[in-house]
């Protein structure tokens, strides 16, 4: 295979990826050399991954526990009512503005295929104000929900591709 065929490229890039995931916190020499390659190719492909989005942020993986928070999953069904404006408002983040106010960090969230139509990841104080959330979600979206579902995390094992470091802690639960 030529040495920089779009094959190889692809592979290099999928092998930088793979290492960043689980010790993005590693100096670019750390990195280089878990990966096999020099410093200056890391920092070219790091560097054209985040131009073109694939890399599109950074990370730390905070245990909720010593926060004293609790993570939750909110599931959403969508009703058949069309989107509207609302389209606006969920590209405006006005639910992440409106879920500070009263001390609720979604972490993540995303669209979906399956029963559910939307995941909201996110950690609060206790489910108080995990529910508080999904009253905020349908005040802005009325005629958009359908039905809420909230879900505690009890233990995480993996996040980010990273293995809970107090693992054997999930004993507690069986």
């Amino acid at each position: 295979m030529p040495r920089r065929s779009k094959k190889q490229i692809n592979e290099d890039d999928k092998k930088f990826l793979r290492v960043l995931q689980q010790n993005s916190g590693d100096s670019i020499d750390k990195i280089a050399k878990k990966c096999g390659f020099s410093k200056q190719k890391i920092s070219r492909i790091k560097k054209r991954l985040e131009k073109n989005k694939t890399i599109w942020g950074y990370s730390a993986i905070v245990d909720d526990e010593k926060l004293d928070r609790t993570r939750y999953m909110m599931l959403l069904k969508r009703s058949s009512q069309p989107a509207g404006d609302a389209i606006n408002k969920i590209i405006s983040l006005t639910v992440q503005k409106e879920s500070e106010k009263i001390g609720v960090n979604i972490l993540s969230g995303g669209y979906l295929h399956g029963r559910y139509d939307w995941v909201v990841i996110f950690t609060a104080k206790d489910i108080k104000n995990a529910k508080k959330l999904s009253e905020i979600l349908l005040i802005e979206y009325p005629q958009m929900i359908s039905e809420v579902e909230i879900i505690e995390y009890v233990f995480t094992l993996k996040e980010g591709g990273i293995v809970n470091p107090e693992i054997e802690k999930i004993r507690e639960f069986f």
